[in-house]
């Protein structure tokens, strides 16, 4: 038997040739991009590849197929992008944020015109304050008007829960997602405290309606299993629900809200914080209509539909780890119509001025059947 500083001396030799035979495959591929260049062919070529990825597995034993495809998949996405960098081409996407970069206001609006769902008191207005000094807002009863407002340019921009860290993410926006055409331009992360709030008088044994979003019944689902004999009433705001106890003819309602709202209703707190989940946070976006990139951003949204094929959903991973772009949040949702398949929605943090951002947003058109530059942005905390 061998010692290990020898086998370990081999693999060092092994991997040194590689190396040297990786660097000339990419000076290769630069000759490939030029002669693509003069004859007008596509840097990418599907059924190339595919042959190509099937060879490089049948040239192994059947135990190494799987890792060879992989590698050669890596190969050719570096020579893909060796070829888009000789031939200085930029896709759309890539375009957009070089011109938004290059327009980037300097400093974030202080005044603006911004659009919530819901009424005074809700968390997305105590969001909205904490992401704007002095807004002026218009509530809507839906997150789609709210997205609606935004499109035609009746608010600036329009601020709306995206995920919740005890009840997960609002997947009602997320689907609207899908059906609008917007931009995240800021988000805010908020500490969220539900608070049982009554008429002035009664006491939480007195309680037997409680009124509030679902939301914020999942994450206190616990604490109202300690009120006997009471019934849950969905609504479609915790400040709503708030605003209705006021109204109520019945002393025996209560609703789940934020402390706010009990000064501005005229209610008192039966009990603070009531929420089952201490550290219990949301994230809130603020969207507008025109991609805007405002100094400092390094998070990155974007939506994306991959091939219904194995290892479709690796491919796109693999670029951001190829880059060293940490993925953040990746979510999942079913599309209308479309039997088992997704949009899938990545958070990634980069610097939308880092020259690796710039060539993630020229790559994904080869590993996507469809995606979507959602924007660049600060979270606020």
């Amino acid at each position: 038997m061998r010692e290990l500083s020898q086998i370990r001396k081999q693999i060092d030799r092994i991997d040194h040739d590689i190396s040297k035979l990786f660097v000339e495959r990419l000076e290769v591929s630069a000759e490939v991009a030029e002669y693509k260049r003069a004859t007008g062919k596509p840097i990418y070529d599907r059924t190339r590849e595919r042959q190509n990825i099937a060879a490089a597995s049948s040239r192994v034993p059947a135990e190494y197929a799987s890792y060879a495809a992989v590698i050669q998949t890596v190969l050719m996405e570096a020579s893909r992008e060796a070829q888009h960098k000789a031939l200085g081409r930029k896709s759309h996407t890539a375009q957009r944020v070089e011109q938004a970069l290059g327009h980037s206001p300097a400093f974030f609006p202080l005044r603006p015109h911004v659009a919530c769902q819901g009424v005074e008191g809700a968390y997305q207005q105590i969001a909205c304050d904490r992401m704007f000094r002095h807004p002026s807002i218009d509530f809507f009863p839906t997150f789609e008007d709210v997205f609606r407002s935004v499109e035609r340019g009746e608010a600036q921009f329009g601020v709306l829960p995206i995920e919740n860290s005890t009840a997960g993410s609002v997947n009602h926006v997320y689907d609207l997602m899908m059906r609008h055409e917007f931009h995240i331009v800021r988000s805010c992360r908020l500490k969220i405290d539900h608070n049982l709030l009554v008429k002035p008088g009664t006491a939480k044994e007195d309680v037997r309606i409680v009124y509030s979003h679902q939301q914020a019944i999942n994450q206190c689902a616990d604490y109202l299993a300690t009120i006997p004999n009471c019934r849950v009433h969905v609504c479609e705001n915790t400040a709503r629900a708030a605003q209705m106890v006021s109204q109520s003819d019945r002393s025996d309602v209560a609703a789940l809200a934020s402390r706010a709202c009990a000064d501005l209703y005229g209610l008192q707190i039966a009990e603070p914080s009531v929420q089952d989940n201490q550290n219990n946070y949301t994230r809130f976006a603020c969207i507008s209509k025109d991609l805007t990139i405002y100094p400092g951003a390094e998070r990155s949204s974007l939506m994306a539909v991959v091939n219904h094929e194995p290892g479709a959903l690796h491919n796109v991973l693999a670029r951001f780890y190829a880059l060293d772009i940490n993925l953040i949040k990746l979510e999942s949702r079913p599309i209308a119509n479309r039997d088992f398949e997704f949009m899938f929605y990545f958070d990634i943090e980069c610097p939308a001025a880092a020259p690796e951002f710039g060539v993630l947003m020229d790559s994904l058109d080869d590993v996507c059947e469809h995606w979507r530059y959602l924007g660049s942005y600060t979270e606020v905390v």
